[in-house]
């Protein structure tokens, strides 16, 4: 079988695959970027109590594997609170939780990078803090982190193939079970590869025009 005839038939598992990776980088995002903004907000803030909470979430996370976050979620959790968690929805939790310690950091940054002083003129205003924050300095600091966001984005879907260590069949593991039945492990991870790099390249296009758009 040539690689055009082997692609063919491969490609429909190929692209469940992907369809099921983009549904679980998508969720997962989006309860990443809902943490982190809750955590980053905090960071900049001064209440020490949350402060550290948050550091201490921050800390573990990026101090921890995701397989062994997957691993925890998936194995760990259960085992102890006697449930049973579906595969899928632990690698939506994984990513999340995984994702929105950098993300944290990310707003955090963008947030320090506006000048204090647009915050003492919101303020000065009469605005109260949460207003200030929302209208006048995260709508400056989201033109300043659209490209790590994105780069985190890219970061996350690509760690989505960690997930077929927990019997979730996105793409990377459409191409094992591929490769279990034709034995063309070459053939089979260029196909996986070109379609992972297809994603990621629509993700950076999409990324620029939204840097354009928001300039």
């Amino acid at each position: 079988m040539d690689f055009f005839k082997l692609f063919e038939a491969s490609l429909p598992a190929l692209l469940a695959g992907l369809v099921l990776t983009l549904k679980i980088i998508s969720v997962g995002i989006i309860v990443a970027v809902i943490i982190g903004l809750v955590l980053g907000i905090i960071n900049v803030g001064h209440n020490k109590i949350l402060k550290l909470i948050a550091k201490l979430y921050i800390d573990l996370v990026r101090g921890t594997p995701l397989l062994v976050q997957v691993f925890f979620i998936y194995f760990g959790l259960p085992s102890v609170l006697n449930f049973k968690l579906d595969a899928m929805l632990a690698g939506i939790i994984a990513i999340g939780i995984n994702a929105s310690a950098y993300i944290s950091e990310i707003i955090r940054a963008g947030i320090k990078s506006i000048d204090s002083g647009q915050m003492e003129a919101a303020r000065s205003l009469g605005l109260p803090y949460g207003v200030s924050m929302r209208k006048v300095i995260l709508p400056q600091a989201f033109k300043r982190m659209i490209p790590p966001l994105v780069n985190q984005f890219i970061i996350s879907l690509k760690d989505t193939s960690i997930l077929s260590s927990i019997g979730v069949i996105e793409l990377t593991s459409s191409g094992q079970i591929i490769i279990a039945s034709s034995f063309k492990a070459f053939q089979v991870w260029i196909m996986v590869g070109i379609l992972y790099f297809m994603v990621i390249e629509i993700l950076t296009l999409l990324s620029s025009r939204l840097e354009r758009w928001v300039s």
